[in-house]
Formats: C-alpha cells, sequence, structure tokens
C-alpha cells in the first residue's frame, strides 16, 4: 500500500534512525516501507494512514477477545485509579492475590502454588531453576540435566535458549548455554523415525525413553510445548504422544515442564492444553493469552511438594532467590481476572471448538494447491507449510524467502500473517467472525498461488 501521509513518513524514518525490531533482517527492514500500527478496533488493526488489516497472528498469539474489548479496557481503568504498581517482594497486592486463586481453580488440581514474572521466556527459566533447586535440597544435586525435543523453542532468555533446539535462534549462543539433551517431537509429516502415523505406535517416544532409563539419575525435567510447537511450524503432536511423555517422565521420576505460553487458553479449542489428555505437570507455564493480549504477566505453577522443598530457616538458604521488578504486577493481574471472566461471559472455549471446525473445512481446499505440503491444526492454530516439491518435499531455498513474500502478500490484501520459514502461520483472536475467518483462509489461499505461481 502506498503512502501519502507526512506524518507516516516521519514516524517510519524516526523507527528506521532509532528502533531494533525483534527477529528481524534489519537490512531488509531499512529497506521496506513498514506498517505503523496506531490503534485497533475488534479484530483489526489501523495503521497511522487509517489502512485496517485483519490481525490473523492475534498480534504475535496473544489477543484472546479481540482489541479494545470494553470488560479489559475497564478493569484496567479501575486498577489505574487504585495503584498501577506495587512490589511482591514483601509485600501482597489485591489482584495478585485474586488472580492466583481464580488460576488454581482452572489449571490442572496438582498445581497449589504460583510465581508470577513477566513473559514466557522468564516462565520457563522459573521453572527450570525451581526443578534444579528442588532436587538439589532434595540430595540430589547430579539432577541437573534438561531433556527438551526436536524444534523446541522456549524463549530468549539463557536458561530457556539451553532447553531450545531451532538452530537460527540459539546456535550462536551455544557456547554460553547449558547443554541438554533432546528428543525426536512427533513431527508426523516428516517423520524423525520414518514411520507413518498411527501403524507406528507413537514409535518417537521410545527416544525419549531410551534417554531416560539410561540417565534419569542426571536429569532434572523434561520439558515440552504440548499439543503443538509454535515457532517450529505449528508442529502438531499425534493423540497420545503428550500423555506417553508425562507417562515416562513420571515413571523415571523426573519432572514434567508443560510450556503453555503459546497454546494455553484455549488456543487448541481447551483451555490448557494438557487438559487434552488429562496430563497433570509438575510445572505450567503460562503467559501471551492470560491478560488477553493486554498486558505482559506470566506464572509458573507447581506442586505442593515442590513448593515445600523451599521452607525452612531463613539461614538454610533454601529460598527461591528470583524476581523479577513488575513481578504480579496489578494492572496485569486486573486484566487477566476479566480475560476470564470473558472466557465464562462468552462461553469462549465453545466458540474457539466451532470456528476450528468452521477453519478446518475452509483449510481443505489448499491442499490441492501445487507447493502446500502439509496442513497442521490444532484449535485455532494453523500451520500450511509450503515446499518446493509436493512428492519429495523437498524444501524451498532459504534465500527465495517464499514464505515471507506469502506474507508480504496477504499484507497488501488487508491480512496481517506472519511465516516462520515456509510455514504460514494463522492464529485469529477467538473473536473472529465467520466472514472474517473466510476472508483470511481465501486471501492466504490466493497469496500462495500468486507467489509460488501455481
Amino acid at each position: 500500500m502506498k503512502r501519502v501521509n507526512a506524518r507516516t513518513k516521519r514516524l517510519i524514518e524516526a523507527d528506521k534512525a532509532n528502533i531494533w525490531h525483534p527477529f528481524t533482517a534489519m537490512s531488509e527492514w531499512q529497506a521496506s516501507t513498514p506498517i505503523v500500527i496506531e490503534r485497533a478496533e475488534g479484530n483489526y488493526i489501523i495503521d497511522t494512514d487509517g489502512n485496517r488489516f485483519l490481525d490473523a497472528t492475534s498480534s504475535l498469539w496473544v489477543t484472546v477477545h479481540g482489541h479494545r474489548v470494553r470488560e479489559i479496557d475497564n478493569a484496567l481503568k479501575s486498577q489505574l485509579g487504585k495503584v498501577a504498581h506495587s512490589t511482591l517482594l514483601g509485600l501482597g497486592s489485591v489482584p495478585s492475590i485474586e488472580l492466583a486463586e481464580r488460576l488454581m481453580e482452572i489449571t490442572p488440581k496438582n498445581l497449589t502454588r504460583l510465581f508470577y514474572s513477566d513473559n514466557g521466556s522468564t516462565a520457563v527459566e522459573v521453572a527450570l531453576k525451581i526443578s534444579y533447586q528442588y532436587w538439589y535440597q532434595s540430595g540430589a544435586p547430579e539432577k541437573k540435566r534438561f531433556v527438551s525435543f526436536t524444534g523446541a523453542y522456549h524463549g530468549d532468555t539463557f536458561g530457556s535458549m539451553s532447553v531450545g533446539e531451532v538452530g537460527a535462534f540459539v546456535n550462536k549462543y551455544r557456547p554460553l548455554l547449558f547443554k541438554s539433551l533432546y528428543a525426536p517431537y512427533a513431527y508426523c509429516y516428516r517423520c524423525p523415525v520414518k514411520k507413518s502415523y498411527p501403524s507406528c505406535k507413537i514409535a518417537c517416544l521410545d527416544k525419549l525413553e531410551e534417554i531416560l532409563k539410561k540417565k534419569n539419575r542426571e536429569i532434572a525435567a523434561v520439558v515440552i510445548e504440548p499439543l503443538v510447537q509454535g515457532a517450529a511450524g505449528m508442529i502438531t503432536a499425534p493423540k497420545g504422544f503428550l500423555k506417553g511423555v508425562a507417562r515416562l517422565a513420571n515413571k523415571y521420576d523426573v519432572h514434567l515442564i508443560a510450556d503453555e505460553v503459546a497454546v494455553g487458553f484455549g488456543r487448541t479449542g481447551e483451555m490448557f492444553a494438557c487438559d487434552a489428555e488429562k496430563v497433570r505437570p509438575d510445572f505450567l507455564c503460562l503467559a501471551k493469552g492470560l491478560t488477553g493480549g493486554y498486558m505482559p504477566l506470566a506464572a509458573t505453577l507447581t506442586t505442593e511438594k515442590i513448593y515445600k522443598k523451599f521452607l525452612g530457616k531463613y539461614e538454610d538458604f533454601n529460598a527461591f532467590f528470583h524476581g523479577h521488578t513488575y513481578t504480579g504486577n496489578p494492572l496485569g493481574c486486573a486484566a487477566a481476572i476479566a480475560n476470564l471472566d470473558l472466557f465464562e461471559k462468552k462461553k469462549t472455549i465453545e466458540r474457539v471448538k466451532e470456528s476450528a471446525i468452521l477453519m478446518a473445512t475452509l483449510l481443505a481446499p489448499l491442499t490441492e494447491l501445487t507447493h502446500v505440503g502439509d496442513i497442521r491444526q490444532r484449535g485455532l492454530m494453523v500451520g500450511i507449510e509450503l515446499v518446493k516439491n509436493k512428492k519429495s518435499k523437498s524444501r524451498f531455498a532459504t534465500k527465495e524467502r517464499v514464505g515471507y513474500r506469502v506474507s508480504m502478500d496477504t499484507r497488501n490484501h488487508g491480512i496481517i500473517t506472519r511465516s516462520i520459514g515456509d510455514t504460514m502461520i494463522i492464529m485469529p483472536p477467538f473473536s473472529i467472525k465467520k466472514s472474517e475467518l473466510k476472508h483470511i483462509i481465501r486471501t492466504v489461499h490466493d497469496s500462495i498461488k500468486r507467489i509460488t505461481k501455481k
């Protein structure tokens, strides 16, 4: 879209002169004419020229009920009339207490204690540190390693990167990270054990058991993104994989850390992904949709057994010496409470399930496109993997930037999408209307055809 607004031009110039954007090739950014968002309304974000874009990625997977939601807006205004922030170091706060009570009601019943932080990376970092310290204070200091999965992404702090596996995010930092163990995630389209589901009987779990059987005495925890690996390209695990991982963690006496930063709060069609297979993790990491997409807030939940290992006299130094300035921020907690109220009031989970059925129907015709290799969906989380050759599943060369070009093309037609490599990601707000969902899928379909020419 051409820009004629002088204010927009000035803002773009100032952006390019001052801001370093995340996960962005800045030389490419400098040569582009980026969109500058100024406001939002419902499922749309609006730029400084007044152009409206359907937010098909929920502003990086966080927006739940849409933008400018009256109930959440009012909750924040009300809290601003009381206090914007007070520390949890040595003090309590009303919103943090009330939110913790609400979360205990809806998360797996074995989870009884909650530690607040700021984002998904820190939520995972907290779980890693607590797990290690638990074993250390239980007389098993040798249990200090972690098992995660191929394709894992758990954030960008050093601990969370250490249990990540996506090369582009972690390879340069490997010399600074602790070494983790990796088991294959159930990526059925490109099966890591060269078998087919369901006849494989989830054979990829065998490698995890092999690792745990051999090294369980030095392993603190298994870390997993339940049901869907987001940053790997929306890799959807088959039924039984998550439950199998939980069974093996329990069998070999290691903690199970469920990173539900992306998949929590209804994204998969369940309030929490672990609910789908009745899994009770030792740690549940939450962020993104926790506040409905309004404020940075995260929470790590764990069990009473683990919590009690941190009690004792001060001079024993058994406490968890970890924290953040904005831990349990009252504004974030107020937004989260309003968000949970809306889940009940609007029967949001039921709506997600209905929209997911429609989305599956709308996506079906895309399988006929020459360069669509695989479509993966769980709830309202979708990954469309583009390939150079459908039969061989061969990938496009990185320099072709096919996924990126498709994503830029959808923007030219009023839809904000984002690709991970050559996998197109669609993850709309739960408030998405049927007509809007149809428009998103139709636009993505047409953009794929235009960019791949077939």
